[in-house]
């Protein structure tokens, strides 16, 4: 049975429409998951779920007012209104993203905010970046799993930190914890097709097993090691985000043939009855937020 593959972000080759239908795409640029406007909402959705985590995350690593942060794989721009909403006019935000849908949607959502102190690249983070120095912060959000080179991303990271600035990531560590109880054989298989196609295309789900020691080569020492890892209920607002993704991605596998219908229907059907379920929880994926400090 063909069963196609499932990341959060990974790229793919097919295009997509944009929210304006203004905006072209190469493959090259274009994700799993597209960038169409239930992309754009799924990765808003994600982006609230986390929100309360992230905030707490960003006022350990010290980010506030004036400050300059970096945002490294800045998507359609959530994370970057809120970290230019911190930062305040007399601080600065620059985001990098390669797809022109996304930094499109970024711009305006910034533009609607008067948050004119944000500056967006398109640019793809293992080509050439733009000359960046001087950050106190930079926010790196599963994307280190997906890049061919986590080392090269680490070491840009790193050169763009001023002395004792601070590479903030949080990064899958056991994508496997993944789970329904009670067990079943849809979501496991579903998790299992993640991270066999997630290592063929040359990525690594479990990179923040990696990331102290990469951290560590480019002269950054870790200051700090949190597993972030949730039991939830079928009520709990978070459960939306494992959800939403999976129901997205068996839509975009099916409409590209990718997958049999039998099989994404055994995976939909399994969890409405966990849904349906009032003794069911789900376990998510372990992610690790590391906080590191580039030597004085």
């Amino acid at each position: 049975m063909k069963r196609g593959s499932a990341r959060m972000a990974a790229p793919v080759r097919g295009g997509a429409s944009s929210p304006s239908g203004s905006v072209s795409e190469s493959p090259s640029q274009t994700y799993l998951l597209g960038t169409q406007d239930d992309e754009i909402e799924r990765l808003g959705l994600q982006h609230r779920v986390w929100r309360p985590h992230v905030l707490a995350c960003w006022s350990r690593a010290g980010i506030t007012v004036g400050s300059r942060v970096l945002d490294v794989g800045a998507g359609p721009g959530y994370a970057t209104v809120d970290l230019a909403e911190i930062v305040g006019p007399s601080g600065k935000v620059v985001g990098l993203e390669r797809s022109p849908r996304f930094v499109a949607a970024a711009r305006e959502a910034c533009a609607r905010r008067g948050l004119a102190h944000v500056e967006l690249h398109e640019t793809d983070l293992m080509a050439s970046w733009p000359e960046l120095r001087g950050f106190d912060a930079a926010w790196c959000r599963w994307v280190a799993a997906f890049v061919p080179s986590p080392e090269r991303l680490v070491a840009r990271i790193a050169a763009a930190l001023e002395s004792g600035g601070v590479a903030i990531f949080h990064e899958y560590a056991h994508y496997e914890s993944w789970r329904l109880a009670p067990r079943g054989p849809g979501l496991q298989s579903f998790v299992e097709a993640v991270v066999r196609s997630w290592r063929a295309s040359g990525g690594e789900p479990n990179v923040a097993l990696e990331l102290p020691r990469l951290l560590h080569e480019a002269g950054l020492r870790v200051l700090h090691l949190t597993p972030l890892v949730f039991a939830l209920r079928p009520t709990d607002f978070m459960w939306r985000w494992p959800a939403t993704f999976i129901d997205v991605h068996l839509r975009r596998e099916l409409e590209q043939g990718l997958v049999e219908q039998e099989w994404a229907e055994s995976v939909r059907s399994e969890l409405r009855a966990a849904e349906a379920d009032p003794s069911s929880y789900m376990i998510t994926p372990l992610v690790m937020e590391i906080i590191a400090a580039k030597a004085g």
